[in-house]
């Protein structure tokens, strides 16, 4: 295994550092660490709300016969489904006390259960509530089926709805994902929302539980109106609001090593933004065709209230166009989002560790960590010297701060899933990491690199005994 510290590049590539006297405790995130299990509690209490409602509509009086089974129990999985896909909808809309009490990875898990969830249990609801009209009707299964489609109300817009929420998930299992640019994903996956709309006239048109009682109907518009309120709020309306009051410009471009490029973004709107370092944002840059694709950049620098400062790998064509921006190009942005920020650091002593451009939002966390020398350790893995994006900068931060910079280069193992090189089979993961960091388990962990990496970067932490809430990381990759 090769480590070795980059020579710095020089005192006038890192900014000048105050070391703190003493190391001040972080503070918590921005909103308290309750408000996770008191979402978590919401979502349950919303499941048991559409049941009682179900109950209350006689689903369980009508469970005697068997098309009476079907049909109530097709109705339920029907609500269940529904609901859950407005979860899912709000999930997406990106609220902020969401974002930064979940992080973007426990959002992201939490995002693809409900979503498979309420997938499975739609269809569910197609086949139960197909086969208990099937079994009160002469005119079989199919004619059955027919009927439902073309003489109910809404039924063919449910259909459309149904089709398009089955493109969404297709497209979001991992080796459909892994075909796909993310520009085309992207674009794929908004037909979630429309799938969500064109489900709601069929709902309102010919669901028993939707007109039961005013509380019903008063419940499900809500339902519907607070996660359409906080898509058009937040991933629509902010955006727009903070560009007209506030408009955000590129003002500096510039290429970082082979494949990558460095953006900085300023204007009067920065001084707004509560942004830490190793956050993310979701950016638009309006200079032409496909600016209304959003892609998430960490921010490279510490946030200073003047500027922003974003480095990206160009791994498709959203990202490749940063090279070709000018100074002056209008930026809209969603964020600030993420959990990979000093406010969640517990211990004295912090490891940064991260792969390719994984670098990114922990070069950030370098240099906005209170530290005393010796407190940092960042490890930057890359599978060539074209790869350690930021690597003189860093390795002149570090130096600057009483870091410590590692380098770990080579090609990736592959004959098992492994954060190290090839050139270090002969080493297991956890071995390899007390050797580079012998007190690791007295250290906040943070990870930012491609997922399987990060999996076994993890999976190495625990090993050597990191308790996972002292395990930090974000993960991009859609």
């Amino acid at each position: 295994m090769t480590t070795a510290d980059l020579t710095p590049a020089g005192p006038m590539d890192a900014p000048a550092h105050p070391r703190p006297a003493a190391y001040p405790l972080a503070p918590a995130g921005t909103v308290p660490s309750w408000w996770r299990d008191a979402s978590a509690t919401a979502l349950w209490a919303v499941l048991l709300w559409v049941t009682a409602l179900w109950v209350q509509g006689g689903g369980l009086a009508e469970l005697g016969s068997l098309a009476g089974l079907l049909t109530s129990t097709g109705r339920l999985t029907g609500l269940v489904a529904s609901a859950l896909l407005l979860v899912q909808v709000l999930l997406m809309a990106r609220v902020p006390w969401l974002e930064q009490a979940w992080g973007q990875d426990g959002l992201a898990r939490l995002h693809r259960t409900v979503g498979f969830t309420s997938f499975n249990l739609m269809w569910a609801h197609i086949v139960l509530i197909a086969l208990g009209y099937a079994a009160a009707s002469p005119q079989g299964l199919w004619g059955t089926i027919v009927d439902l489609v073309l003489e109910y109300p809404g039924m063919l817009l449910a259909v459309a709805g149904t089709a398009a929420l089955c493109l969404v998930v297709v497209t979001s299992v991992k080796r459909a994902r892994a075909r796909l640019r993310y520009e085309s994903w992207h674009l794929i996956h908004l037909y979630g929302y429309l799938g969500a709309g064109l489900a709601l006239p069929h709902q309102l048109w010919t669901g028993q539980e939707f007109l039961t009682s005013t509380l019903a109907t008063v419940f499900w518009w809500g339902l519907y109106a607070v996660a359409a309120g906080a898509v058009l709020g937040w991933r629509v309306g902010l955006p727009l609001w903070r560009s007209l009051r506030s408009p955000l410009v590129v003002s500096g471009v510039r290429p970082e090593g082979p494949g990558a490029t460095t953006v900085t973004v300023s204007g009067p709107g920065v001084a707004r933004m509560r942004v830490q370092a190793g956050q993310f944002f979701v950016w638009r840059f309006l200079d032409g065709p496909g600016w209304t694709r959003g892609h998430p950049y960490s921010v490279s620098a510490a946030p200073d209230g003047r500027s922003l400062r974003l480095t990206a790998a160009h791994r498709g064509d959203g990202s490749a166009r940063l090279a070709a921006l000018r100074p002056g190009t209008r930026v809209l942005v969603e964020g600030p989002y993420g959990r990979l920020h000093p406010g969640v650091r517990s211990r004295r002593k912090v490891l940064l560790l991260g792969a390719g451009i994984g670098i990114v939002p922990l070069r950030a966390l370098l240099e906005a960590l209170p530290q005393q020398p010796g407190d940092v350790t960042i490890v930057q893995r890359a599978g060539s010297r074209e790869q350690l994006h930021l690597a003189e900068e860093t390795s002149a931060l570090a130096a600057a701060r009483g870091a410590r910079h590692v380098v770990v280069e080579g090609h990736r193992l592959v004959t098992r899933r492994s954060w190290l090189p090839a050139q270090a089979a002969h080493l297991m993961d956890e071995q390899a990491l007390r050797e580079l960091v012998p007190d690791v388990a007295d250290h906040d962990v943070f990870l930012c690199g491609a997922p399987d990496w990060m999996d076994a970067a993890r999976d190495a932490a625990l090993a050597c005994g990191v308790p996972a809430e002292r395990i930090h990381l974000e993960r991009f990759a859609y």
